[in-house]
């Protein structure tokens, strides 16, 4: 069975400006994070994605097609980070105008079900330029799953939402990349990514960064020591026992903190936990784990 969405060796220029260079990646059922920087090439990669650009040199499938095909096209769902509308239009008639474009049946009762999904169905029927921002987010949103599309391509799809937005948003992708979808997320704010999927795409200017959960991609980075701060009741007794343990490479005090630095993590916790007691430690957290600092440090080398 083909992929959701397949590059193979894509690039893409703007003239003598490069979007994107030599990008591989799969995208098969479930939610995948894009995750880059301002300018990266995350809207570049979602426009070849979605069949509105053409590649430079390498191939864009879809589900096994070009994208550019209408027979595949009607298989994309794409929430925009660009916000146009025609202000007079209730965002019920804009859902259905764009599914009647589109070409797909039942257009008014589908865009209905996706805006009562997406909690709209006391505003459906008011003029767009009324709408707040997060409102006008949630109507994009709408257009992109009512025509019950198997890829969807999400731009920024959290911009402009409140806590309640958000958490129902985030919720209800999970849901679809659960149900089977293959679903790309862009953003540029890390929490946002980490919140929605363990499977990333990092790229940076134009070029593909790591691919994979962020557990994965941690333990790849191997030359780096991990960073495991330690609170403990007797901080210089524990620092004096640690350090010569194996694979710890150094030790900070910072504020009443231990941050140690070590190679096997593993071994180290187990090591902590079995003299612990006899120093009173109450935390041991790794630093460096998170999303964040996985990013930070590829984006550096």
């Amino acid at each position: 069975m083909s992929p959701g969405l397949e590059f193979d060796r894509v690039s893409r220029w703007y003239g003598p400006v490069l979007g994107i260079s030599d990008i591989s990646f799969r995208v098969e059922s479930g939610v995948v994070g894009l995750l880059g920087k301002n300018g990266a090439g995350k809207t570049t990669l979602l426009k070849l994605a979605a069949g509105l650009l053409d590649a430079s040199i390498g191939a864009v499938r879809v589900f096994g097609g070009s994208p550019q095909r209408l027979a595949v096209r009607a298989r994309i769902g794409i929430c925009s980070d660009v916000d146009r509308f025609y202000e007079r239009m209730t965002g019920r008639d804009w859902v259905t105008w764009q599914l009647r474009l589109a070409g797909v049946a039942n257009a008014r009762v589908r865009a209905t079900e996706a805006l009562e999904r997406l909690d709209m169905q006391d505003r459906m029927d008011t003029r767009i330029g009324g709408y707040s921002k997060g409102m006008r987010q949630r109507v994009k949103f709408a257009r992109a799953i009512a025509g019950d599309a198997d890829l969807l391509l999400l731009d920024e799809p959290l911009n402009g939402l409140d806590p309640v937005g958000r958490h129902d948003v985030v919720k209800l992708i999970q849901e679809l990349g659960e149900s089977g979808k293959s679903v790309l997320v862009s953003s540029h704010v890390l929490q946002e990514v980490e919140e929605i999927t363990r499977s990333l795409l990092l790229i940076h200017q134009g070029r593909v960064l790591a691919e994979g959960t962020i557990e994965n991609i941690r333990t790849q980075l191997e030359e780096r020591a991990h960073l495991v701060e330690l609170r403990a009741r007797d901080l210089r007794g524990l620092a004096a026992r640690i350090i010569g343990c194996e694979g710890v490479e150094g030790l900070d005090v910072v504020d009443g903190r231990l941050v140690a630095r070590v190679r096997d993590t593993d071994a180290f916790f187990d090591e902590v936990t079995s003299i612990g007691s006899d120093f009173g430690v109450s935390a041991v957290v790794p630093l460096d784990a998170g999303l964040e600092a996985v990013f930070d440090y590829l984006v550096k080398e």
